[in-house]
């Protein structure tokens, strides 16, 4: 009885160690160790509200450096990050300029001498195809592209540290695509699917298209960016694998598209996403679809920052790569069954956030292989203590 007590005993005691243990690991990864100040100013030093579209400057600064995120829908929606070494770096805006979209140098960050690294993301066009075969090929049938500068864009809805904007192409008979952009004083998870890893130095952008008619039953989707930057824009894109899907089920792998200087392993800006969209507006694995990314190519400059206000007005005409999101494969629901997808991805400064075990999943795989190694270790100190209570010395 005494033995069995004291296994009992000793058992508890190891669960209790190993459920306070993780408990103070979870404590101390839950602990912000960096946080930023936020403040978000609406068209910076504009006396009225721009007719060509919005400009949302957000200054998030640390101990000795600033983050720029500045994000316009005057031509193709275009999310700017500036990261400065300064604290005290601000933005400046000649409207006049700005709006006439035909000159560089619009826009600055100033003391120009302190900008460290930029990089900017265009959302060019939204394609679509008739997948008739339903080989998620899009390479045939296409439609004619819509082209991102020539919608009709609604004005930023702030919502804290969020803006919300919608827009739609003439032809669109109902139906609007909407971005919503997501900045962050430190890190920490989305709360619905994808739930990405975002950090103090990384923004997020949902894009969905909801409720637009296609132009066939069998429609499919792809969404063009681009990224522009100099001298280093984002030209190379990496696929990680994981062995966990925790915060995303079914989806092991994260894909990366980086920027380094002079082909240095040192990466100094990314755009991270996971392969996968949703086809509810409540993301559900059961929605989930999955999404694959081109190769990125060199674009004309030119051209995107004639289909950009912000690119044009900060950089002029800089280096461009471009790729497309493709949403779907084969065999998977056309567009037309929901009419709806959403896809989520971050923009973020220096290197991109690494996703790894949760205090959750350790706690469980340390219990899974823990307690049966301490009831091993238990039990054959209780088979030896009874060994020892029945030895007795031979009588004579």
């Amino acid at each position: 009885m005494a033995a069995a007590e004291n296994r009992r005993c000793g058992v508890s005691s190891f669960l209790v160690f190993l459920f306070s243990f993780f408990s103070l690991c979870h404590s101390s990864f839950s602990e912000e160790t960096f946080r930023r100040n936020l403040s978000v100013e609406l068209n910076p030093g504009s006396p009225s509200a721009p007719s060509g579209g919005d400009l949302l400057h957000v200054r998030a600064v640390g101990v000795n450096d600033t983050l720029h995120f500045l994000f316009c829908s005057q031509g193709a929606p275009t999310l700017l990050l500036v990261h400065t070494n300064s604290s005290s770096s601000t933005v400046e805006v000649n409207w006049t300029q700005f709006e006439a979209r035909n000159t560089s140098g619009s826009l600055k960050v100033e003391p120009e001498n302190s900008v460290v690294y930029s990089s900017g993301l265009v959302f060019s066009r939204l394609l679509e195809y008739d997948d008739v075969n339903d080989t998620a090929d899009p390479t045939a049938d296409l439609f004619p592209p819509y082209q991102l500068q020539d919608f009709t864009w609604s004005r930023l809805k702030l919502s804290g540290l969020s803006a919300l904007l919608c827009g739609a192409a003439e032809t669109f008979t109902n139906g609007s695509l909407c971005l919503e952009l997501s900045v962050f004083e430190s890190g920490g998870r989305d709360h619905s699917w994808p739930r990405l890893l975002h950090t103090a130095n990384s923004s997020q952008l949902r894009v969905w298209l909801d409720g637009v008619l296609p132009r066939a039953t069998r429609s499919r989707f792809l969404l063009e960016l681009r990224a522009v930057g100099d001298p280093s824009p984002l030209s190379r894109v990496e696929v990680h694998r994981s062995i966990d899907d925790e915060f995303t089920p079914s989806i092991f792998k994260v894909s990366q598209w980086v920027s380094s200087a002079n082909g240095s392993s040192d990466v100094l800006g990314y755009l991270q996403w996971k392969p996968v969209a949703y086809r509810r507006a409540d993301p559900a694995l059961e929605y989930a679809t999955p999404c694959r990314h081109s190769d990125p190519r060199p674009q004309s400059p030119e051209e995107t920052a004639a289909a950009s206000g912000l690119i044009r007005g900060f950089y002029g005409a800089p280096q461009t790569f471009s790729l497309n999101v493709s949403f779907g494969l084969a065999g998977e629901p056309f567009y037309n069954v929901t009419k709806f997808f959403s896809w989520t991805v971050l923009l973020g400064a220096g290197s991109p956030p690494v996703d790894s075990f949760s205090p959750l999943v350790l706690a469980v795989t340390a219990l899974g292989l823990g307690a049966p190694t301490m009831l091993l270790l238990m039990g054959g100190v209780c088979v030896c203590v009874r060994k020892r209570a029945t030895d007795y010395e031979p009588i004579n």
